[in-house]
């Protein structure tokens, strides 16, 4: 698959590139998509929720009415679920949500992602750029060239640009990733893909690599 490589400004240039069909043509696999986004997500879960039990709750241990007689039911504690205060029975406590995703699977996940992309021609190549400072309007402006201002876009980078990040942190809906840091959750939840020629080259050589 031939795709057209766009300057800056949004203007065609003369150059193309290939995209291999390992990568950006097979069939996609959505379970394994599924996976990989679980995983990303479960990941990113803090998980330290905590309730306190009875053992973890302060208060006295002391027998609060006698046994029998009293012609209600027993209560040893005042720490007792039951009561108003009392501890919480079965509460969320810390723990991991993570787990383990074998590392074939996520790269057919990642690999389900970028076919689905290229299908429906949500892919764009640039020329490689960079900013001299970080500013808003510059990446502001970059994504009108392309009509892209209110639609989710991914810039993928060949290597960490802090200029570019720092110009398109401000603009909702805007991703700046590294191809060591793409993942198959940002692939989908963007709009557009967008890659610098060097990012594209970088990534399809590491699966030629492989």
């Amino acid at each position: 698959m031939e795709l057209k490589v766009f300057k800056f400004d949004g203007s065609e240039t003369a150059k193309s590139v290939s995209l291999i069909d390992e990568m950006f043509a097979i069939e996609p696999n959505d379970h394994a998509m599924w996976l990989d986004v679980k995983q990303l997500l479960a990941n990113r879960r803090q998980g330290t929720h905590c309730t306190k039990e009875k053992s973890t709750l302060s208060g006295s241990t002391r027998k609060i009415k006698k046994q029998k007689g009293t012609g209600g039911a027993r209560a040893g504690s005042i720490k007792n679920p039951l009561f108003r205060g009392g501890a919480r029975i079965f509460g969320p406590q810390p723990r991991l949500y993570g787990f383990k995703l074998n590392k074939k699977v996520k790269q057919l996940a990642r690999y389900s992602a970028l076919s689905y992309k290229a299908k429906s021609q949500d892919l764009i190549v640039v020329e490689d750029f960079t900013f001299d400072q970080p500013k808003t309007k510059n990446y502001s402006d970059f994504l009108k060239n392309f009509n892209l201002v209110d639609k989710k876009t991914l810039l993928i980078v060949s290597e960490s640009n802090k200029n570019v990040y720092l110009s398109s942190r401000n603009l909702k809906g805007s991703n700046v990733v590294s191809v060591s840091d793409v993942n198959t959750y940002d692939i989908m939840n963007a709009s557009k893909l967008i890659f610098l020629e060097s990012s594209l080259e970088k990534l399809q050589n590491t699966q030629v690599s492989e």
